[in-house]
């Protein structure tokens, strides 16, 4: 089996939907075989749920990812390349470019075009894969900026990077001794930053679209358990391996 499919497995498995379905699956097998473990599973699942969707805990161990930088401004020298990182995508006949980028491709996109329009000298890099799409996302990426306006011949594309690792070690030599602006998701670029070091490139840190966005008001429904909370903290869990993972490498 392919590395990098057996890793998208087990990232899977280990998922906080995934751990609360085997543990119901489990409570339902043992009700009567075994009630005391099928309690437990149950009140563990049960625990595991609110804590996932509970606001005011999602979002406080998303933000120990996401502020660790601040929004981009303008760099004091000509930026020589925006990095965007791979994201996902779905190729549907019919449907701009721009339609068919998942948000967080689409949020990294337009956080680097806004990038662009401070500094239009420089060349705009798309990433990754095309992961079972006809089109990689790399170039899905880069028909969706020309769509917004920037022109053809500012974007380069690394069509066959599988993973933010893979990423850095591809655009690195590209890179060095450059002035750099990398773009994507505000939970991944401490991943992303450390990655892109490790390989002796170190870029401006720009961060695309945090989930965290706090404006001081807290309305009563903010400590209502909700299912985009779950998603939120199933990014946090999967940043969380990805760091673990990056650590274990060195």
């Amino acid at each position: 089996m392919d590395l990098f499919l057996l890793k998208k497995i087990i990232s899977l498995m280990i998922m906080p939907l995934s751990i609360i379905i085997l543990l119901l699956i489990i409570a339902i097998i043992f009700y009567r075989l075994k009630p005391k473990l099928s309690f437990w599973a149950l009140f563990t699942a049960t625990t595991l749920l609110f804590l996932s969707t509970f606001p005011p805990l999602s979002d406080n161990i998303m933000a120990a990812l996401e502020d660790n930088y601040p929004a981009f401004t303008r760099s004091n020298k000509p930026v020589d390349y925006i990095i965007i990182l791979g994201g996902v995508h779905t190729s549907v006949q019919g449907l701009p470019a721009t339609s068919e980028l998942k948000s967080s491709s689409l949020e990294r996109l337009v956080e680097a075009v806004r990038i662009y329009r401070m500094h239009p000298e420089a060349q705009i890099i798309t990433s990754g894969f095309a992961d079972g799409d006809v089109s990689s996302n790399a170039e899905k990426v880069k028909q969706a900026a020309i769509l917004l306006g920037v022109p053809k011949n500012k974007i380069l594309t690394e069509n066959f990077p599988q993973d933010t690792e893979e990423e850095a070690q591809l655009i690195a030599p590209r890179v060095l001794n450059k002035n750099v602006v990398l773009v994507t998701s505000a939970n991944h670029l401490p991943r992303a930053m450390a990655y892109f070091q490790r390989y002796g490139v170190n870029p401006i840190p720009a961060p695309a679209s945090p989930w965290v966005k706090s404006n001081g008001l807290t309305p009563w429904s903010y400590y209502v358990p909700n299912a985009k909370k779950l998603q939120q903290t199933t990014t946090v869990w999967y940043e969380t391996l990805g760091r673990i993972v990056q650590w274990f490498k060195g």
